[in-house]
């Protein structure tokens, strides 16, 4: 059986690749593909018992501070387990994979923004997760300040709702998240054939939009492997 195809949605909470990547799994499941999805942190049991530690503000609280080197262990725990439990699994059987988060949120976030710097973070990719790439990455980059915002308030009304709290990056400084911007930047200038920045440098950001860039980048790189 022919090996499935692996796309990973990147970008900074609030950028709209959750959004995104539902739109495409639905247009993907209607055309006829079988489609997994996941999440990272989760989308296994260890992985959702790591997303609660590293995502929740309160964390810190039980826990102590969490320092960066020990986050970006817990990051690749819940990725090795991720790739063992669900992705591998899901390439080998033919499926079209979609994760939210892989490895260059770990580039941006924890090599640049908490500055342990990107050579860690890949060489650690190589040894815990044997160096697995995605086919396709598709990049959401809108204004800094708007995404942040946006993801802020997504969670307030999260944890007013069902008591959830997943803003611990959310109160990280200015300085942290533009860090994690340029990183990002840094990463598709690096890899321009898989990494794809979709809605940067155009008049019209709406959903739609961006979704039928989206689709549209997509077909083509089916239709071309």
């Amino acid at each position: 059986m022919p090996r499935g195809y692996f796309i990973t949605f990147e970008g900074l909470d609030g950028s709209g690749k959750t959004t995104q990547l539902r739109r495409l799994a639905a247009q993907l499941t209607a055309s006829g593909q079988t489609v997994v999805t996941l999440r990272q942190p989760g989308s296994t049991a260890l992985g959702d018992r790591l997303r609660a530690v590293l995502l929740d503000s309160r964390s810190e609280s039980a826990l102590g501070p969490i320092s960066p080197l020990a986050e970006m262990a817990l990051m690749f725990a819940d990725r090795a387990q991720a790739i063992a439990e669900v992705i591998a699994p899901a390439l080998d059987a033919g499926s079209i994979v979609l994760c939210d988060r892989f490895t260059d949120s770990s580039e941006a976030y924890q090599g640049a923004g908490r500055q342990l710097g990107s050579d860690r973070i890949l060489a650690m990719h190589a040894a815990v997760c044997n160096n697995l790439q995605p086919d396709l990455t598709l990049l959401l980059l809108p204004p800094l300040e708007a995404s942040l915002a946006r993801a802020r308030r997504r969670n307030h009304r999260t944890a007013q709702k069902d008591g959830a709290d997943e803003n611990r990056f959310e109160r990280e400084s200015s300085e942290f998240y533009a860090r994690v911007h340029t990183a990002y930047r840094q990463i598709a200038a690096r890899e321009p054939h898989r990494v794809v920045i979709v809605g940067d440098g155009v008049d019209d950001h709406s959903i739609d939009a961006i979704g039928q860039r989206i689709r549209t980048v997509v077909e083509e790189r089916l239709a071309a492997r």
